[in-house]
């Protein structure tokens, strides 16, 4: 039987225009593999998770509109270096747009996808 999730964030979607590029920029970005998938009428290209399938915590590209500049959520990815993922961001078309910034778990940066979309890169 399964168990509902008992995390805050169970799913998150980042809209790309193009999901091939997308995909393609997410991949080298994380050094992770996505995965296509059809999800309902959609094909999706979803992230690698690890755990139980019930309460791992991933989600998915998706071809859609990114949200308008400023707008909408900031997923942060997990990264296992930070500097190196930095700088495949600008190598597969994205911008960094913050300096690195620590935190007692970790430190992170924020970024733009070629979509415009912000997102953050988090290593522990």
């Amino acid at each position: 039987m399964s168990e509902a999730p008992t995390n805050a964030v169970v799913w998150f979607e980042i809209p790309v225009r193009n999901l091939d590029k997308g995909k393609a920029f997410y991949g080298k970005v994380t050094g992770l593999p996505l995965k296509d998938e059809q999800m309902g009428p959609n094909m999706t290209a979803i992230f690698a998770y690890s755990g139980p399938h019930e309460t791992a915590i991933s989600g998915h590209i998706v071809e859609g509109e990114p949200a308008a500049k400023g707008a909408g959520a900031t997923v942060h990815l997990a990264v296992d270096s930070l500097e190196p993922a930095l700088a495949r961001v600008g190598e597969a078309g994205g911008e960094v747009v913050s300096p690195i910034v620590a935190i007692p778990a970790g430190r992170f940066a924020y970024c733009r996808d070629p979509d415009g979309n912000s997102f953050g890169l988090f290593s522990a």
